[in-house]
């Protein structure tokens, strides 16, 4: 741990975090995550309908006097959050319906760019004892970029693939953290409202790539520093409880990083240099007159020199032949046809991504 803010990485600072982000330099991190306090505002003990005590967030850190304290508050922080990122840098921050609204209003005053509004939707909410309301089942997050033309990063292809690959979707299905990996002190909560690493997972491996500086204005107990690590990225944690802090600290030093950094990164598909059909059949990777099937083996073609491929009634290229055999208005020839390698069937995207490993 450290008591002063400085430009090193994968460090925890203790201390007001308003006034550590102002000893930051400007532009010095990639990302910010937030979790900062909710305001929950709650008056007198909850308590279960056994009349046992519920273990909710009860702190000084949660409590302001006033609804214009507490936006005052959250301006004075974005503002040092925003001038620390760097202009294609991105800000999430996670709220709950006694705060977000207030927080989305001061990001768009501040000039942040919103790009979404997540819903982080619990498979496991805290019921609603009280019985007076509906189960509070959900969070709500607000990724917003540095300003409206900031450049920033989104890892489509990572998320997609994520998510069985299918679009991910802008709600989140994911369980509280619970069981082993809740920290626990005594057998009580360590910290009251630390936060899955699942959730971090997916918001570190959409919006940055391997060795950028992820900053947490409100560490708690490090999720954002563990699930960092473990994906090669850097950290910057300022927390303003030392007792925080130190569990922090002790939990990613636990941490392994994955083995290969490549294992953590996900390259946009343009950014991959172009790879013609043609170069697989001039480098003798197919030959020409090898056939090529699709997945059920219903349809065929062969190789011509040229990189092309030809039917009894037809001629073109990988994507044309493809979209002219299932009588589809388009193909992506790349995942729909297969080559024989060794008496197995292999997509010819795998000889692709050989051909593009060898080159560069």
């Amino acid at each position: 741990m450290a008591s002063k803010a400085k430009s090193k990485a994968n460090q925890i600072l203790v201390g007001d975090c308003i006034e550590l982000m102002k000893e930051m330099p400007a532009g010095s991190v990639d990302m910010v995550f937030a979790d900062p306090p909710y305001n929950l505002q709650l008056e007198g003990e909850l308590l279960r309908p056994n009349n046992s005590k519920v273990d909710a967030v009860d702190d000084d850190w949660d409590q302001f006097d006033s609804l214009a304290v507490y936006d005052a508050f959250s301006k004075a922080w974005l503002s040092e959050a925003r001038r620390v990122l760097k202009p294609d840098g991105t800000l999430w921050v996670i709220g709950s319906y006694h705060n977000i609204f207030r927080v989305g209003s001061i990001l768009q005053d501040l000039d942040f760019w919103i790009l979404n509004d997540v819903i982080w939707r619990k498979t496991n909410p805290m019921p609603n004892f009280r019985g007076r309301r509906f189960t509070n089942a959900h969070e709500t997050l607000i990724w917003c970029a540095r300003d409206q033309k900031s450049r920033y990063r989104f890892n489509y292809e990572a998320m997609k693939n994520l998510n069985d690959d299918l679009q991910m979707r802008s709600d989140w299905l994911l369980p509280l953290c619970t069981g082993r990996e809740r920290l626990k002190i005594n057998g009580k909560k360590a910290h009251p409202t630390q936060k899955p690493e699942s959730l971090l997972h997916r918001v570190i491996l959409s919006s940055t790539e391997v060795g950028e500086v992820v900053l947490d204005p409100f560490f708690g107990s490090g999720t954002t520093g563990a699930v960092a690590k473990r994906l090669h990225r850097k950290f910057i944690g300022l927390e303003r409880d030392a007792d925080y802090a130190a569990i922090a600290e002790k939990r990613i030093g636990h941490v392994r990083p994955a083995d290969d950094a490549d294992l953590v990164s996900t390259p946009a598909k343009r950014s991959q240099p172009r790879i013609p059909f043609g170069w697989l059949v001039e480098r003798g990777m197919l030959r020409a007159g090898d056939t090529l099937r699709d997945a059920s083996k219903r349809h065929s073609a062969r190789i011509r020199a040229d990189g092309t491929l030809i039917t009894s009634e037809f001629k073109g290229s990988i994507h044309q032949v493809g979209a002219f055999v299932q009588k589809a208005p388009a193909c992506n020839g790349w995942q729909f046809w297969y080559a024989e390698v060794q008496g197995k069937l292999v997509p010819i995207d795998v000889l692709r991504q050989q051909l593009r490993s060898e080159i560069h």
